[in-house]
């Protein structure tokens, strides 16, 4: 198969990152590692929040199992995509566009932006709840406010994309040591936590349990992760020659599976506070991220403990829509090669997810955002197979990969979790048609 020419993804920072021709283990893993961090956002962003702090306090700590798995999931395809970036030059978005024909590429298109708005609303919308929760300012102003991380990545981007690595590196960290400290507070049950970690039928079983479930993968594996990936492996200016290319795929796995492994730990953690603090202490109907942060210090006896996760809520909003910025703008000039001047682009993406939100909280009033989200996160879910099939499609073709393809058991691996991640989907949508029908 023979792909065009076309010009690189996100071409103001295009192999900007020098990559040292040195045999030093760790000055190259210095030089590759960064953009990890900034997939590892999507992994902890409200979404998130919403899914864990729902299925702690329904259901204890029985869905962690389900956080392992998905993570593991995460670590595989994030791979893929440092695969497929690496060895091909072009992002997802691009390689859809080449590969599949223009009606295929377009339908794509139109599920990945239904997908990227999904998860912009949890994120402004996460990013709006830390700030009213902190500083009393209503949604609508909050909503506004954090629409401002535009200009901050344009800043950010103009001074170099290490910038913006280095910023997202921080705010991870922040929601990594915040919760880190609950944990602390919460003292959970370390026999229940590795309990939990062992898979269920149940979670199958009941219908409720698996919504939200599906809603944690969805909140997990979040598609536009999977084009944001592949885009910005390419920001690091390695040798064009077979054995620099499988140096930097090396170097890009490592990266990214530390950092995911940070976001299992932060997840996990999510979820276990959520468990120990409400689900035992007969709080079992706390899905709402407001009511989590009202109930931390009382129900902990420590003063601090909701400023600390209304914090990490902030770091956690603020981080994922600046990784949503990057990946909207990725997806439209893959897509469609529709390139139009960096400040024009990002807040083209910004307001598409600005006005959902807006219109979600006039609409629905500021009680019902925690379901909200969960609900965005099942969307993302649903969305998920139409970037995980063309991504191992892609990578599993010798004629796109040459020597880079997914050997055997990785190619047997890739298609397993994308059965999986359709089955779950499938079994979801049959539930809920059950349920309806029951109602009716």
């Amino acid at each position: 198969m023979t792909i065009p020419e076309n010009k690189p993804s996100l071409p103001e920072v295009h192999r900007s990152i020098r990559v040292p021709n040195t045999n030093g283990f760790w000055r190259k893993m210095l030089a590759y590692a960064g953009p990890g961090y900034l997939v590892s956002v999507g992994y902890i962003d409200p979404g998130n929040w919403a899914t864990d702090i729902a299925g702690g306090s329904k259901f204890g700590y029985t869905l962690l199992t389900v956080i392992l798995l998905s993570n593991l999931m995460a670590i595989l395809l994030q791979s893929l995509c440092v695969r497929l970036g690496v060895a091909t030059g072009r992002d997802l978005a691009q390689a859809c566009r080449d590969y599949f024909s223009p009606k295929v590429s377009f339908g794509l298109w139109v599920l990945c932006e239904i997908a990227i708005a999904a998860c912009d609303l949890a994120e402004l919308l996460g990013s709006a709840i830390a700030l009213q929760l902190l500083f009393g300012i209503p949604l609508l102003w909050g909503v506004c406010i954090t629409a401002l991380d535009v200009l901050v990545l344009l800043i950010l981007q103009h001074k170099g994309f290490r910038y913006t690595e280095a910023l997202v590196t921080m705010l991870v960290t922040t929601v990594g040591i915040c919760f880190a400290a609950e944990l602390l507070f919460s003292q959970p049950d370390m026999g229940g936590i590795l309990w939990g970690y062992l898979p269920r039928k149940e979670i199958l079983q009941n219908p409720e349990m698996l919504y939200i479930a599906i809603g944690i993968l969805g909140a997990t594996v979040m598609p536009h992760n999977l084009y944001l990936h592949s885009s910005i492996v390419q920001t690091r200016d390695w040798q064009p020659t077979s054995e620099k290319r499988w140096e930097a795929i090396k170097f890009g796995t490592i990266d990214s599976t530390f950092a995911l492994s940070l976001a299992l730990f932060i997840n996990s953690a999510i979820l276990i506070v959520a468990a120990a603090t409400f689900h035992f202490s007969g709080n079992q109907n706390v899905a709402e991220i407001q009511d989590a942060y009202k109930l931390l210090s009382p129900l902990l006896g420590v003063s601090a403990a909701s400023a600390i996760f209304g914090i990490a809520l902030l770091a956690s909003g603020q981080s994922s829509t600046l990784t949503a910025t990057l990946a909207g703008q990725i997806v439209m000039e893959g897509f469609l090669e529709f390139r139009l001047p960096s400040w024009l682009r990002r807040l083209v993406t910004r307001l598409l997810a600005i006005i959902p939100a807006l219109i979600t909280i006039i609409i629905f009033g500021e009680h019902s955002t925690s379901r909200l989200i969960v609900l965005s996160q099942v969307i993302l879910s649903l969305q998920l197979p139409f970037a995980v099939i063309p991504l191992v499609i892609f990578t599993s073709n010798r004629r796109l990969m040459g020597e880079f393809v997914n050997p055997l058991w990785l190619k047997s691996l890739a298609w397993l979790v994308a059965i999986v991640i359709v089955g779950l989907n499938v079994w979801l949508l049959l539930q809920s048609i059950l349920v309806w029908l029951n109602f009716n």
